[in-house]
């Protein structure tokens, strides 16, 4: 077969097949009489393999070490890629910590998903009614209105929902202070 059909029968463009003959881990089995690459079924099981490999995040330089050694060299290189994919795993994470930190974990808590209904089913199982509700809100936006704002975002309440329930609560506190 040539260059293009392996290629596409792997999923590859042409050129990483004829980068990885050009490094050395694939060789054409034949040449046409004009000189063109032919590539058996034995060469696309080996680009198979070096797909399988490449795909679990080992080097060209690993590939090449594990193509043609015993399987006890291959499984010595998977378990060494292995405890370094642990190890990079656990510094996203670390990654992850920090920029928590340096939000203030804003952006988690907005991630988890608690809604308008939800909050106000807790509500009303705790025994509040729809006046002392509003009390509530009334007296969260007097106190904290930043807050307040930040609450009703993360209830995932619509931008003109959340306008209106603060416009009610601050003329009900105004109200209240005359």
């Amino acid at each position: 077969m040539t260059v293009t059909r392996l290629a596409r029968r792997c999923g590859l463009s042409r050129s990483t097949v004829l980068y990885y003959e050009s490094i050395g881990l694939l060789r054409a089995s034949a040449r046409s009489p004009g000189n063109y690459r032919e590539y058996s079924d034995k060469d696309a099981e080996r680009l198979r393999q070096i797909c399988a490999y490449r795909h679990a995040g080992l080097s060209l330089a690993d590939i090449r070490s594990v193509l043609g050694a015993a399987s006890s060299k291959a499984a010595s290189v998977l378990e060494r890629r292995l405890v370094e994919l642990d190890r990079e795993i656990e510094a996203l994470r670390d990654h992850q910590r920090a920029i928590l930190r340096l939000l203030g974990h804003k952006s988690f808590r907005r991630n988890q998903m608690i809604t308008k209904e939800k909050w106000v089913a807790i509500m009303k199982g705790c025994g509040f009614t729809a006046a002392q509700m509003h009390a509530w809100h009334v007296e969260f936006e007097r106190a904290a209105p930043d807050e307040h704002q930040e609450f009703l975002e993360f209830l995932h309440i619509p931008v003109e929902e959340i306008r209106r329930i603060r416009e009610h609560s601050r003329s009900a506190s105004a109200k209240r202070a005359s």
